[in-house]
């Protein structure tokens, strides 16, 4: 059973919905512990004084704001506390946009809202409003002593998704990154344009979310599973990519347009195979001729 953790209310003018919000994801990270390769026994991280070697007190920590190296601005855990968020309860709604309008670069994090006690009709109101008007609610709420920039839309038949959102000055701006400039020098011909669109087309398909997995994730759980039973585990040298032939461009789509269309070829073989034969139909047996008096 999922457990919300945060309730309070969605406003956009004079109308309240009472929500409670819930995770929408489950990160499926593989996570490992340090321990003592000695001992087998986990080691314990401590906050130390680099300058005494000695072990400092949790209440006689402070934070500092880097001004410059080993130069710091002190800041009282006061003096923040004064200038934290009003601690609403309310996620204010400020804009309706298309969705198509939000790059996805400004999506963080996923929620789910669910109606809060005598919340189910405006809920339902605002989920239907949103989806026949095609708009996306861009708001403002306090999430742990953090003020967020959200993303509400409808999802499915009947629930509001929630996404927290970065702001504008925490998206690197591309135009930093060097070796983009390179790319306004390159000139791409037409043949070579061509046979990459028949290559995109030749892998077009609709987005079906359950044939992609983490192979890697699973990899390292087997791996840890065997080891656990007592296994052997031998790992393969890597391969010298530095060696490897590196074909020119228009070779390299050609080849990738010939392996699409031979494992669509191939696979239209295996389901002719799998097919059930169709049977011809019985020759009816000859009608005997009747000897003729004379």
């Amino acid at each position: 059973m999922a457990r919300s953790i945060w309730t309070g209310a969605i406003s956009f003018g004079l109308v309240t919905v009472p929500v409670k919000m819930y995770s929408a994801v489950s990160r499926k990270t593989v996570r490992f512990h340090q321990l003592n390769k000695e001992t087998g026994v986990r080691i314990q991280q401590k906050r130390v004084d680099p300058t005494t070697g000695d072990e400092v007190r949790y209440e006689d920590i402070v934070k500092g704001y880097e001004l410059t190296p080993d130069h710091y601005v002190i800041i009282e855990p006061g003096e923040l506390d004064a200038l934290d968020p009003k601690k609403t309860k309310s996620i204010e709604i400020e804009d309706f946009v298309a969705l198509d309008e939000i790059d996805p670069i400004y999506f963080d994090h996923p929620y789910y809202l669910a109606p809060g006690a005598g919340g189910s009709k405006p809920y339902r109101l605002l989920l239907e409003a949103m989806r026949e008007t095609g708009r996306v609610a861009i708001a403002n709420v306090v999430i742990r002593s953090k003020q967020q920039l959200v993303a509400v839309r409808p999802m499915g038949e009947n629930v509001l998704a929630m996404s927290t959102m970065v702001y504008p000055d925490e998206v690197v701006d591309s135009s930093t990154i060097d070796e983009l400039g390179a790319v306004e020098e390159v000139e791409v011909n037409s043949r070579e344009l061509d046979i990459a669109k028949q290559l995109v087309d030749s892998l077009a398909g609709t987005f079906d979310a359950d044939k992609y997995r983490d192979t890697y994730r699973e990899e390292v759980l087997a791996l840890v599973e065997r080891k656990a039973e007592g296994k052997e585990i031998a790992v393969q040298p890597a391969a010298d990519e530095d060696d490897a032939e590196v074909p020119d461009l228009m070779s390299a789509l050609k080849a990738s347009l010939d392996a699409v269309k031979a494992r669509e070829g191939n696979g239209a073989a295996q389901a002719k195979k799998k097919a059930p034969a169709k049977k011809s139909p019985a020759k009816k047996p000859a009608a005997k001729k009747t000897a003729s008096k004379s």
